[in-house]
């Protein structure tokens, strides 16, 4: 594309939300309505605990417990055609695991294992081990940050692919077991956790680049046992969805007041999302397109309170555990609503005696239409 010189020019790109969002539509397979919940076909197998993980838009889900307990079982999701396939499976079947990826491998890192899956060759590889466990791993920057865990809640150990190796960074300030975390514009959030032995709603930032750590607004409610997804700013607005379990009667704690509680980083401020539709614990969340996906997980039924010990001497009824392959998509608030960027490559602001110039400019979106203004 050229311009003459003897004209001021203004690019001028016409981004219609609804035509973008039909064009977008068969990658994302998102309904228009955002803040919303729609069912999409379900995994082969039932199971919770599973680590969940996003490579070219597509899903893995892999081990996790089911019924008959732990399995390795691998299975592929896509979007576009929403159909699952099995893939290989994980050397060990393992569950309650934690999930990173750099580039095209999935790190599984649990109790004792580091093992790796190549997306491209479908097989399996063992590399240094973990050394913590009840942890979360985010990557930044081709290095996966593993931070929180038993026995030291406040470790963040670092993960480096390339020469398989583990580095010790600056500890969290306070406890992380079981918080939820996300990355977003290279920084780690974790949100909730265990700390002195009750749950908090803390909202703690690593920033990687300067191995120190900062301190959000909280949750308006704490988190039990949460998934946190991100949105990327391309498809939706830049936020942090914190997606958690419904009331747990046995463990004595109280219902936290939402199920998907959603973090602006950019005002530092909180609000609530709609629920996740099918009420269940142990799920795996993704992110495609800014689109977020909660697979699997596991329900118990309530406990029932006995009219007299029974022959163990237990005064509760035994409960009664349900295993879910359930696949349910989740549509953020202000999807399709973000313009997209235009970055000009050429030319430069300068003064140019050539009757033409070449415009060479991206755009971070499909679009119906691109044009020049005089």
């Amino acid at each position: 594309m050229s311009m003459s010189k003897s004209f001021a020019l203004m690019i001028v790109l016409f981004f219609l939300v609804a035509s973008c969002l039909v064009v977008a539509k068969p990658v994302s397979a998102a309904p228009v309505a955002e803040n919303s919940w729609v069912s999409k076909v379900p995994m082969h197998q039932a199971k919770n605990s599973l680590g969940v993980a996003v490579v070219n838009g597509k899903i893995f889900a892999i081990g996790g417990s089911t019924e008959s307990g732990v399995v390795g079982t691998n299975e592929e999701y896509d979007p576009v055609s929403n159909m699952w396939t099995f893939k290989a499976p994980m050397p060990t079947p393992s569950n309650g695991f934690v999930t990173a990826v750099c580039q095209t491998k999935i790190y599984c890192l649990g109790a004792g294992i580091n093992e790796v899956y190549n997306t491209q060759t479908n097989k399996w590889e063992n590399k240094s081990p973990l050394r913590i466990l009840i942890a979360q791993a985010n990557v930044v920057n081709d290095k996966i940050y593993v931070i929180g865990g038993y026995p030291n809640y406040t470790s963040n150990e670092v993960y480096d692919p390339a020469t398989d190796t583990w580095t010790t960074k600056a500890p969290m300030p306070k406890a992380g077991a079981v918080a939820a975390s996300a990355v977003l514009d290279d920084k780690i959030y974790f949100f909730g956790g265990i700390y002195e032995h009750g749950y908090v709603t803390l909202t703690e930032i690593y920033n990687p680049a300067t191995d120190t750590w900062s301190f959000g607004t909280g949750a308006p409610t704490y988190f039990t046992v949460g998934s946190a997804a991100v949105t990327s700013g391309v498809m939706a607005p830049k936020r942090i969805y914190v997606f958690d379990q419904p009331y747990t009667h046995y463990t004595g704690i109280h219902s936290p007041f939402y199920t998907n509680q959603v973090y602006d980083p950019e005002n530092d401020s909180w609000t609530g999302g709609a629920d996740i539709p099918t009420s269940r614990q142990g799920f795996g969340v993704a992110v495609v397109n800014d689109t977020i996906y909660v697979i699997g997980g596991y329900s118990e039924s309530p406990l029932v309170m006995l009219t007299q010990p029974d022959s163990s001497g237990s005064i509760y009824g035994n409960l009664t555990t349900t295993y879910y392959a359930t696949n349910e998509q989740y549509v953020p608030f202000g999807y399709g609503t973000v313009p997209p960027v235009i970055s000009v490559a050429s030319p430069e602001n300068n003064n140019y005696t050539s009757s033409e110039v070449s415009l060479n400019f991206t755009v971070n979106k499909p679009t119906n239409w691109t044009g020049l203004q005089p």
